[in-house]
């Protein structure tokens, strides 16, 4: 017991510190002018913009092209050397900053353990630590000179360091020269991910069209399938990208059906151990197991269909029901208020309306002057093995 305590108290340690270094850190990245402007991770007001240029696009009458591309092992595979180099000469990390970058990365090692097995320790020579605070930013930086690349053929990109999906971001062109610009990009985007030594898995990619019924009536039977990294990829009829599930039409209902299935396996669980809890922890699981998953991202289901709000405050109705052990059928809105628990198209809203004033997105200038008439979106969600 003491070894694993110690361990854990060092863990708590080194994540203290990597916060303390990420505070700085990040301030004087984002302050680059060799930082994207498209990066969303860990950058307040940016993480659904990928959403809002597909409802700017939609907006002028034009749908959305969505690709998402698979890293296999991201994080494993970052060269030390590139990474501290591409602080110093781009961003401008030097002294005393860089040195503690160095040692952070170095001197690491791993093995595996069964039972009362070992394996011998190995040395790791590439490679950022996967679950650490650090971890994403310092992929971010490695791969932020595909942003040049990528602007050159016209198309828009935007990177989050949150999944391990990658996604290109929206690029408004005619349909015949929006597909064809689509599959040099993502070509050339798979030759640096190479050269990078970043592998990428093309058979895990995915295609997704979004727009209105009608306009989906004409595209989809004239396009089946995108071209991408040399395959032939089929169009879904959902992305998930960033933990939420998208859909053709952007209703947001197998999102929300998925949620909701999720919320009520907890709330059984739940319900069955509510005679041994007390109120508060009743109402601090409530809130740790269903209503987390409720909440997140839930300002994107403003404006959703009222079937899709409905499901999920079904479970939320319930989850205030177990918690105050009231029948099945008893009213809903006193317990809500009894928790202070908004109902959800009223949290959504106000969180909608908190996003936009407090943090608004900045303006977007085009990349090349073209014809913009059906949209093909290519966007690039970078890649993390853990969520």
């Amino acid at each position: 017991m003491t070894t694993c305590w110690r361990t854990e108290l060092t863990r708590q340690r080194r994540q203290v510190l990597e916060r303390l270094v990420l505070a700085r850190l990040r301030l004087h990245l984002l302050c680059s002018t060799n930082f994207s402007q498209f990066q969303s991770a860990y950058r307040k007001g940016h993480c659904t913009e990928v959403l809002d240029s597909v409802y700017t696009t939609a907006d002028n009458k034009q749908v959305t092209d969505l690709v998402g591309l698979d890293l296999s092992a991201a994080f494993d595979t970052v060269s030390h050397d590139t990474l501290l180099d591409r602080l110093q000469r781009e961003f401008g990390v030097t002294g005393t900053e860089l040195s503690w970058i160095q040692s952070y990365l170095s001197d690491r090692s791993q093995f595996v353990k069964l039972g009362h097995h070992q394996s011998p320790a190995v040395s790791l020579n590439v490679g950022v630590p996967q679950g650490s605070v650090l971890g994403p930013l310092l992929f971010a930086v490695y791969c932020s000179p595909v942003f040049d690349m990528i602007a050159k053929h016209g198309v828009y990109s935007t990177i989050s360091m949150l999944t391990t999906r990658s996604s290109l971001s929206p690029c408004v062109l005619t349909t015949r020269v929006g597909l064809s610009v689509l599959v040099a990009c993502t070509s050339d985007v798979k030759l640096w991910y190479i050269q990078t030594g970043l592998p990428l898995n093309p058979d895990k990619s995915e295609a997704l069209i979004v727009g209105t019924s009608s306009q989906l009536k004409q595209v989809l039977p004239a396009v089946p399938s995108l071209t991408v990294t040399g395959l032939n990829l089929p169009v879904s009829e959902q992305m998930k990208v960033l933990g939420v599930i998208l859909d053709r039409r952007l209703t947001f209902q197998k999102h929300a059906t998925a949620v909701a299935k999720s919320c009520n396996y907890h709330a059984q669980a739940i319900h069955h151990i509510r005679h041994l809890l007390t109120p508060e922890l009743a109402q601090t699981l409530a809130c740790s197991l269903i209503l987390s998953r409720i909440d997140y991202c839930n300002a994107l289901l403003y404006g959703a269909p009222t079937g899709t709000i409905q499901k999920l405050q079904r479970v939320q109705n319930n989850a205030a029901r177990i918690v105050l052990q009231m029948p099945r059928r008893s009213h809903a809105k006193p317990l809500l208020h009894s928790l202070h628990w908004l109902p959800l198209i009223r949290e959504s809203s106000t969180r909608w309306r908190w996003s936009q004033s407090k943090f608004s997105a900045p303006q977007r200038q085009p990349i090349s002057a073209v014809t913009y008439s059906p949209a093909t979106v290519c966007g690039i969600y970078g890649c993390r093995t853990l969520l």
